[in-house]
């Protein structure tokens, strides 16, 4: 049987993998995505000490959630928080956020900011403030949006992420995990299109072309369709969170 290749963050990949590994499946963790703490949190700091200031937190991940909350010592009452995907609320509740404080996307096979900012009350927002919590980079869609509808944002970085560089150990086990076909569970855009350019360092488009050739599990339809624009065709979307994917593994078991 072929093996489970699971590309998140480390710190998200290790729980996943330890379900995986119960069904009897072979598991390569493989992050895509190195998470690293800001060298200066002297913003972030000030930003979240003036948390019940505003009418509602998004987080974009729940790495921004977990890099948030050190600076949050209590969840102010009443107040808001969005996020985009299951992985993220259940962050928010595991820090202690009550679950009537969350919006997220009705449907979780759309778990986007596009479906985000149908969940949200646009129009009680209007004119009051609300905070992004991000990585240092990341779309500007969900601020943009909620700007155009008359809303006050603000944007703080969290963390900040990159694609692991080329070196030997990355390398080989690149080499390895596209030597034969497994199942590849990838969380983020992001990480694709820099796993794609890495094998391109590593061997040009006969490295692409093996990659090209496995199968994809993603969460979202915009992962789906950065794939399909890349040029692989065996892509299974199975929604948010890791119950659905683990569900869509087994039925390929």
């Amino acid at each position: 049987m072929s093996t489970v290749v699971i590309t998140r963050p480390l710190a998200q990949a290790q729980p996943l993998a330890a379900r995986i590994a119960a069904l009897g499946r072979d598991v390569a963790v493989l992050p895509l995505l190195d998470i690293s703490p800001l060298p200066d949190t002297t913003a972030l700091r000030a930003t979240l000490a003036r948390a019940a200031d505003y009418a509602l937190l998004a987080f974009v991940s729940p790495n921004a959630v977990d890099a948030a909350f050190p600076h949050i010592p209590q969840w102010p009452h009443g107040l808001g928080a969005a996020v985009v995907g299951e992985g993220s609320r259940a962050a928010l509740l595991a820090h202690g956020v009550p679950a009537q404080d969350i919006v997220s996307p009705a449907d979780p096979a759309a778990s986007d900011s596009e479906h985000l900012l149908k969940a949200l009350d646009l129009e009680a927002l209007q004119g009051r403030r609300v905070l992004i919590v991000r990585g240092e980079s990341g779309r500007e869609l969900l601020a943009d949006s909620l700007r155009a509808a008359g809303v006050l944002v603000d944007t703080v970085a969290a963390y900040r992420r990159a694609v692991p560089p080329l070196d030997d150990a990355f390398a080989a086990r690149l080499s390895e995990l596209t030597a034969e076909p497994n199942d590849w569970i990838v969380t983020s855009s992001e990480a694709l299109r820099g796993l794609l350019r890495r094998l391109e360092e590593l061997d040009g488009q006969a490295a692409v072309a093996k990659m090209q050739r496995q199968h994809l599990l993603v969460p979202h339809a915009r992962i789906a369709e950065t794939a399909k624009l890349a040029g692989f065709h065996r892509v299974t979307l199975t929604g948010s969170g890791d119950d659905r994917l683990v569900a869509a593994l087994q039925l390929r078991s």
